[in-house]
């Protein structure tokens, strides 16, 4: 007779690399645990040194500076707060306690619905990304070079990387929601199905057992005397 859990039959426990939806969790927070640390390290170290960021208005072509104290403090939360939500999504997922994962959860649910604003902004006003190339500083990293393509070009070449940003942010939620809903099933599911085989046969007891008089049974009444 084996013995078949309800919640293993109506979803698949796989992820990316044939992996369980569990391990594919705990390593997606611990990813997004390394990268939020080493923005945190990179705000900390600029926030020591502000000389080694600085970028005066001339270098960014406008009268304003690249990141105030104001603003790297509230980076710095931010960094914080992404740090404490991943390594709750990674202990939740260890510990099969399915609570911890939500707030990941609404976090990339967040995100992709961010970069959907972005595609439709492209997608809409095409015209902005030309704009916005044009505020960047002049020594910005190949900004000549993204300058001279064909703006149609661009507007493709951006909405395909989005594309495949979303699909593969859609592809990490589905996971993450597998690995909620099969902690969760396991933690507040008490009924187990039982599959028997078709085989299973009734053993009878031995002849002589079933005809066989119990000790126990009690005694004939004495024959009826008339009188």
């Amino acid at each position: 007779m084996k013995m078949v859990a309800p919640w293993t039959r109506f979803y698949s426990h796989s992820c990316c690399l044939c992996c369980h939806v569990r391990t594919g969790t705990i390593l997606l927070g611990v990813w997004y645990l390394i990268i939020n640390a080493v923005v945190l390290l990179i705000l900390l170290s600029a926030l020591a040194d502000p000389n080694q960021y600085h970028f005066s208005g001339s270098e960014l072509g406008g009268e304003f500076e690249f990141m105030d104290d104001a603003n790297m403090c509230i980076a710095i939360a931010i960094s914080l707060l992404m740090i404490l939500i991943c390594a709750m999504a990674t202990y939740g997922a260890y510990k099969q306690h399915a609570a911890w994962i939500i707030p990941f959860f609404c976090y990339q649910i967040f995100d992709f619905a961010l970069n959907t604003l972005v595609a439709i902004t492209v997608l809409v006003y095409p015209n902005s990304i030309q704009e916005y190339i044009r505020q960047l500083p002049p020594s910005f990293p190949y900004r000549d070079d993204i300058m001279s393509v064909n703006p149609t070009c661009l507007v493709l070449i951006i909405l395909l990387f989005i594309g495949i940003l979303l699909t593969l942010k859609g592809y990490l939620i589905s996971c993450v929601w597998s690995c909620y809903r099969y902690i969760n099933g396991r933690n507040s599911s008490d009924v187990l199905v039982y599959v028997t085989s078709n085989d299973t046969t009734v053993l009878l007891p031995p002849y002589d057992d079933a005809t066989a008089v119990p000790s126990t049974a009690k005694e004939p009444p004495p024959p009826y005397v008339s009188a």
